[in-house]
C-alpha cells in the first residue's frame, strides 16, 4: 500500500471508532487493528492520538468551514453592493444549506456528526475545543452578517439567539435518522433539502420576532 492509502485508513478507521466509543473511548491499539495498520504506521503520520483526532476533524472541517464562509461572505457583498442590509432568511439559508447537506456529503460525513455530537455533550473538552477552534471564524461571520440583518436586536439578544440556532441545527444534523412522530412513533424521514424548507421558516422567524 502507498503511505497516502495507510493515512486514508487510519483516518477513516478513528472517525467511526471516536464517533462510536468517543476519544477517551477508543484506543490507539483498536484504530490499527480496524485500519490494518501499526502503531508505527500512526506515529509516522500522526504522531500522537490528540494529533490524530485534530486530523480527523480538520479533514472534515476545512472544506465545510470554507463553504460556509464563502456562502456567507456573498450574501454580504452582494447586499452591500446593493446598499441595503442582508436578509435574516439569506443569512441563515448560506449556513444551514451546506450544513445540512454535509450530512450526504460521502462516506464517513455521518460518523463525523456523531463524533461531534459526542464532543459537545461529553465532559472532557479535546474533541470540543479542536471543533470550537475551526469553526469559530464561521461563527463571528455568522454573527456579524446577523446583526446587519436585524440591526435593532440587542447585542445580548442576538448572541442568544445564534445559540438556539447552532443548537436547533445541531440537534436536527445528529437525530434527522431517529426522530420519530408521536404517539405513533412513525419515523420521521426527511432529506437535506426538504429539512432546509422546513427548518429555514422556523429559524427566520426566531431570529426575527421582536426583542
Amino acid at each position: 500500500m502507498e503511505p497516502k492509502d495507510t493515512k486514508q485508513r487510519i483516518l477513516d478507521a478513528a472517525e467511526h471508532l471516536f464517533a462510536v466509543n468517543g476519544y477517551r473511548g477508543t484506543s490507539l491499539r483498536a484504530i490499527t487493528a480496524a485500519a490494518k495498520a501499526n502503531l508505527a504506521a500512526v506515529n509516522y503520520h500522526f504522531g500522537s492520538k490528540q494529533a490524530l483526532i485534530e486530523a480527523v476533524i480538520e479533514r472534515r472541517s476545512v472544506p465545510l468551514n470554507r463553504l460556509r464562509l464563502q456562502r456567507l461572505e456573498e450574501v454580504q457583498t452582494a447586499a452591500r453592493r446593493q446598499g441595503v442590509p442582508p436578509t435574516a432568511r439569506q443569512v441563515l439559508t448560506a449556513f444551514v444549506e451546506p450544513s445540512l447537506a454535509f450530512r450526504t456529503s460521502g462516506p464517513g460525513a455521518r460518523d463525523f456528526i456523531t463524533l461531534i455530537g459526542r464532543a459537545l455533550a461529553e465532559p472532557d473538552d479535546t474533541v470540543r475545543n479542536i471543533f470550537v477552534g475551526h469553526i469559530r471564524p464561521v461563527v463571528e461571520l455568522l454573527d456579524i452578517c446577523l446583526a446587519e440583518a436585524l440591526p435593532e436586536l440587542p447585542a445580548r439578544v442576538l448572541i442568544w439567539r445564534l445559540h438556539f440556532l447552532l443548537g436547533s441545527l445541531s440537534h436536527i444534523m445528529n437525530n434527522m435518522d431517529k426522530l420519530q412522530a408521536p404517539p405513533i412513533g412513525l419515523p420521521l424521514v426527511a432529506g437535506p433539502k426538504e429539512m432546509v424548507d422546513l427548518l429555514l421558516p422556523f429559524l427566520t422567524a426566531g431570529m426575527e420576532a421582536p426583542a
